[in-house]
């Protein structure tokens, strides 16, 4: 049997465990499940699906060291696997595990985005440079045929230079970093949210964040005053994902030194 082959029986074998272990974890059945990804892993290790899907069940069973441990490995080998995060957040959303996550993350979309928009600089500059050559070899070509509109003939350059200019900047301008809009910041911390919940009065706040001030400060929503309490919290997703939309587009480039990921 040649290597090729005997590696594809692994993965598919890999594959089959996987499998099983979500049906034995649509079943409730965590511990077979477990088992199941185990094997899964020990056969083909470098697959992150392998290492969230038992961080889940772990999760299911309280099992927080264990998430832990299973989602830092998913993260290793993938730097954008927003589920390993997602699982880790459980019950305590502001630990240690979860702010380093949320920093590889950062780290992994920052340095993506930085090495896309060089390239794309790069690119941009050499077109730019390609262009203003143009237009000035054409403005030399018809003040040789010109005489007497010199003048006129340099005005129209220097406007054709502007356009130009205008037009790449522009075309820059996405990758310039941005500054994170107030809609998709927590209105106590002032950071970007990573867990949006919403109130019932329609109040949009990070959940560790509001979760805490329930449990030190009292059972109201800090903006209206209004009771609540922390089983009306619900997720909001429409954030989240605008959220996500908002990083994917600027490559979290911004700043990367504070707590604002």
């Amino acid at each position: 049997m040649s290597p090729i082959v005997g590696l594809t029986g692994v993965a598919k074998l890999a594959e089959q465990l996987k499998q099983d272990g979500n049906n034995y974890f649509q079943k409730n059945r965590f511990g077979a499940a477990i088992d199941a990804y185990t094997e899964a892993i020990t056969l083909c290790p470098n697959v992150p699906i392998y290492w969230t899907n038992r961080a889940l069940c772990h999760r299911r069973r309280n099992d927080w060291t264990r998430v832990e441990d299973d989602c830092r490995k998913a993260i290793q080998l993938d730097h954008t696997s927003v589920k390993a995060l997602d699982l880790g957040r459980g019950a305590n959303p502001k630990s240690y595990m979860v702010e380093e996550i949320w920093q590889e993350l950062a780290k992994a979309k920052y340095l993506e985005w930085e090495h896309e928009s060089s390239r794309r600089t790069r690119e941009l500059k050499k077109l730019k440079e390609a262009c203003e050559s143009a237009l000035k070899e054409k403005h030399e070509l018809d003040s040789s045929q010109m005489e007497g509109f010199i003048d006129d003939n340099s005005t129209s350059l220097l406007k054709q230079l502007d356009a130009l200019g205008m037009v790449f900047r522009k075309a820059a301008e996405d990758d310039t970093p941005s500054e994170v809009p107030d809609y998709l910041c927590c209105k106590i911390t002032l950071d970007i949210f990573r867990d949006p919940v919403i109130t019932p009065s329609g109040v949009t706040y990070e959940r560790s964040v509001i979760v805490d001030h329930l449990q030190k400060v009292g059972k109201f929503d800090p903006v209206t005053r209004e009771s609540l309490k922390e089983s009306q919290l619900v997720p909001n997703f429409a954030i989240k994902e605008a959220v996500h939309a908002f990083l994917d587009k600027h490559g979290w480039a911004y700043r990367m030194d504070s707590t604002c990921y």
